[in-house]
C-alpha cells in the first residue's frame, strides 16, 4: 500500500501546486481601485475547462491508484508468475516521452503567439501518440503469439488491464488532440487555441507520468522502491 499512498500524495502535491498558480483564492471583491484596473474583474481567473480537466485527472489518478493497489495485493499470492518485459515497451516509452515533449513545445509556441510552432508541435505530438498506441498493440500481439493471454495467469491479466486502461486514456487524448489541431488550422482566436493546447499538454504530461509508473511496475523496478519505502517508514 505504501507506493499507492506515495503516488496519491504526489498527485495531491502536484494538484495543490497547480491550484496555487490559478489564483483560486483571489478575492476580487476586496480589491480597491477602478474596476478596469483589476485584471481578474472581468473574467474568472481559471477557465472552467481547466478546472474540469483537473477534476478528471484527479478521478483518473484514483482509478489507477486502485488498480496499482490491487496489483500489489495480488502479487503476494503464491501463484503469481510475472511475464517477461517485451523490449518494445522501452521504445514505446521513448515515443510517449517525445509525444509529451512535442505538446510542451506546442504550448510554449502558443504562449508566444507562434501559430506555425503550434501546428508543428501538435502534428508531431499526435503522430508520436498514434505510434505509441500502435506499439502497444504490437506488444499485445507478440505476447499472445508467445502464449501469454489475459486468462493465462493473474500477472498476465494485470498486464493487459493496466496497459489497456492507459491505452484507452491515450485514445481519448487523441480525440481531444484532433479537436485542438482542427482549431489550430481554423479561424479560431489565438486565445482559444492557446487554451486548447494547454489542456492537451497538461493531459499528455499526466499520461506520461502514469505510464512511467505502470512501466516501472511491469519491469519489476517497483520491488526495490517498495523495500526502500518500507524501511524509511519502519
Amino acid at each position: 500500500m505504501t507506493p499507492v499512498v506515495l503516488f496519491l500524495a504526489a498527485i495531491a502535491g502536484i494538484a495543490a501546486w497547480w491550484l496555487s498558480q490559478q489564483r483560486l483564492t483571489a478575492k476580487p471583491w476586496l480589491e480597491e481601485g477602478p474596476t478596469g484596473g483589476f485584471p481578474y474583474a472581468a473574467t474568472p481567473s481559471v477557465p472552467a475547462a481547466k478546472i474540469g480537466l483537473g477534476v478528471f485527472l484527479a478521478v483518473a489518478s484514483c482509478l489507477f491508484a486502485l488498480f496499482i493497489s490491487a496489483y500489489f495485493m495480488r502479487r503476494d499470492v503464491a501463484d503469481w508468475r510475472p511475464l517477461p518485459t517485451p523490449w518494445l515497451l522501452w521504445l514505446n516509452t521513448g515515443v510517449l516521452i517525445l509525444s509529451s515533449a512535442a505538446l510542451q513545445w506546442a504550448q510554449v509556441a502558443a504562449r508566444r503567439g507562434q501559430i506555425d510552432g503550434v501546428r508543428t508541435g501538435l502534428l508531431a505530438g499526435g503522430a508520436f501518440a498514434v505510434l505509441f498506441l500502435t506499439g502497444q498493440l504490437t506488444v499485445w500481439r507478440q505476447l499472445s503469439a508467445e502464449g501469454y493471454f489475459m486468462t493465462t495467469s493473474p500477472a498476465d491479466a494485470f498486464f493487459y488491464l493496466l496497459t489497456g486502461v492507459h491505452g484507452l486514456h491515450v485514445l481519448g487524448g487523441i480525440v481531444a488532440w484532433a479537436r485542438t489541431t482542427a482549431r489550430a488550422w481554423s479561424s479560431f482566436a489565438m486565445a482559444r487555441v492557446r487554451l486548447s493546447v494547454e489542456l492537451c499538454a497538461m493531459y499528455w504530461h499526466f499520461l506520461l507520468l502514469v505510464w512511467l509508473l505502470v512501466f516501472a511496475l511491469l519491469a519489476g523496478w517497483a520491488d526495490g522502491f517498495v523495500v526502500i519505502c518500507r524501511q524509511l517508514l519502519a
